[in-house]
């Protein structure tokens, strides 16, 4: 297993991400990624502050003749997904990422790899680090907290940014360029309920698990049709429930917010003489699964086994009506872009079930570049929970980022991409809440365009970045910035 990320091209690039995959950075533990940025700035001698939002700002002089050119700032978001296979012992908070090389990739052994956004922090430190560079006024902004509900880029005061242009280096698909992107706002449930003890005889106790699915980035991913883990484990626990006693003990289904849940899993006990049958019908509900999704989700399992019985359970009419609104809450695609073909535009992710003894709590991420859908996918879901006798909060709503395809920067560089590589770049949105969107409503004058190196599975232990894309993008940056129009 080849760790020897340095050895690399680009090298200043590679250097800083080995780098920056040894320091631990999930969402809202940054302090370390943060002063390794500080730290680096200041020994390159360049003005650097952190604001009351934890973002981190750096900037550098143009080079020389450069002066004169438009201010740009290149931005990328410190935090990283924190997310595992369940057999690796791994703490986010302290373990380092094992990254190492697999063929044209570099991807981690078990766990997220931080490539999103690690590569386009590290493209920054490298532009900072090479004085070879040409280019006119740089800014260097660092987001906080971007994962979890993009702190940062709500954080980020007026006026503190003195650029015309930003760049925003959190895609990941090479030769795309991305001038729009989704809106998002948060669905927080909550079922409250009184614990039940679990009765104590003729019943079987038994945990079901949902694994092996493929998860990922809930607005990139979400378009592939991939199975939820949440939506595979309620529907059966539903469908059985008409011909069994199930009584739900608890549950513990999906992660977090903005990634496809890809494992869930459920003690539920039924009645003793009837397990033998609920086991079978578990047995055939994962062929119905595997044969729905074949060609997706090839790897997904859907197990039983018996289990030690807990002494309370979930209030039967509370388990009652949360399976059913589970079952009946939005999940997934809802709508296509009619102006731009292949592009999400509206959609929902139930990323989050989880009980602990008093009330069973649930998440879900929708995302949309038309306000009014997301705001109506919004009012349907807590319908669905209330009805359900949940209480329900819509809270963390940000607009999209609408394309301006008479964007000046845009224009430079489709030119510029084509002139390195003879084709003419993808223009395009993405169906992913980017904090360019963020950033403009404070900034409207901003021209914006976000791009990046090729990433594969973000947000699931399977992330890899294609290491020939890294050196593209990068070429393309430097360009770019060699590129910039006058003032």
């Amino acid at each position: 297993m080849d760790k020897n990320l340095s050895a690399l091209k680009p090298a200043l690039v590679w250097k800083h991400f080995a780098q920056i995959a040894r320091i631990p950075r999930p969402s809202s533990h940054e302090e370390k990624i943060r002063k390794y940025v500080m730290d680096f700035a200041k020994s390159r001698g360049l003005e650097c502050k952190e604001d009351a939002a934890h973002n981190v700002y750096v900037r550098k002089p143009a080079s020389k003749g450069m002066e004169d050119r438009k201010g740009v700032i290149l931005q990328a978001h410190l935090d990283m997904v924190p997310q595992k296979n369940n057999d690796k012992k791994f703490d986010f908070t302290k373990d380092p990422i094992d990254a190492y090389i697999d063929g044209e990739w570099v991807t981690a052994d078990g766990t997220t790899l931080g490539a999103d956004n690690g590569i386009g922090a590290a493209a920054i430190l490298a532009v900072l680090e090479d004085d070879t560079l040409v280019h006119g006024p740089l800014e260097a902004l660092f987001t906080a907290t971007e994962e979890t509900g993009m702190d940062g880029a709500f954080g980020l005061k007026k006026g503190l940014l003195r650029g015309d242009i930003l760049l925003n280096l959190d895609s990941e698909t090479e030769g795309e360029l991305y001038v729009g992107c989704a809106g998002g706002l948060d669905a927080n449930v909550t079922f409250k309920y009184a614990a039940e003890k679990t009765p104590v005889r003729n019943y079987t106790a038994a945990k079901i698990t949902v694994k092996g699915l493929k998860g990922g980035h809930s607005g990139i991913q979400i378009g592939c049709q991939r199975a939820n883990a949440n939506k595979v484990l309620f529907r059966f626990l539903n469908a059985a429930s008409a011909s069994h006693a199930v009584l739900l003990c608890s549950v513990d289904g999906g992660g977090l917010r903005n990634a496809i849940p890809r494992e869930a899993e459920a003690v539920v006990m039924v009645k003793t003489k009837e397990y033998e049958a609920f086991a079978k019908e578990l047995k055939a509900y994962e062929k119905v699964v595997k044969a729905e999704y074949a060609g997706i989700e090839d790897a997904v399992s859907v197990k039983i086994r018996e289990c030690e019985a807990p002494a309370e359970m979930v209030a039967r009419e509370v388990a009652e009506k949360l399976t059913k609104a589970v079952v009946g809450c939005p999940d997934g695609v809802q709508k296509m872009s009619m102006a731009m073909p292949g592009l999400v535009q509206t959609s929902s992710n139930l990323a989050r079930v989880v009980s602990d003894g008093k009330t069973v709590k649930l998440q879900c991420l929708l995302r949309s570049s038309v306000n009014t859908e997301k705001a109506a996918l919004g009012e349907a879901i807590a319908a669905v929970f209330s009805l359900a006798g949940a209480k329900v909060q819509l809270s963390g709503s940000y607009d999209g980022w609408n394309p301006d395809m008479d964007s000046p920067i845009l224009k430079a560089m489709t030119a510029s991409y084509k002139a390195l590589y003879g084709k003419q770049p993808a223009v395009t949105a993405i169906h992913a809440g980017l904090e360019c969107g963020i950033i403009g409503s404070k900034y409207p004058k901003m021209d914006m365009i976000s791009f990046g190196p090729t990433i594969c599975y973000p947000h699931s232990p399977d992330e890899k970045v294609e290491i020939a894309s890294v050196g593209k993008f990068y070429e393309f940056m430097v360009d770019t910035l060699r590129n910039i129009p006058k003032k």
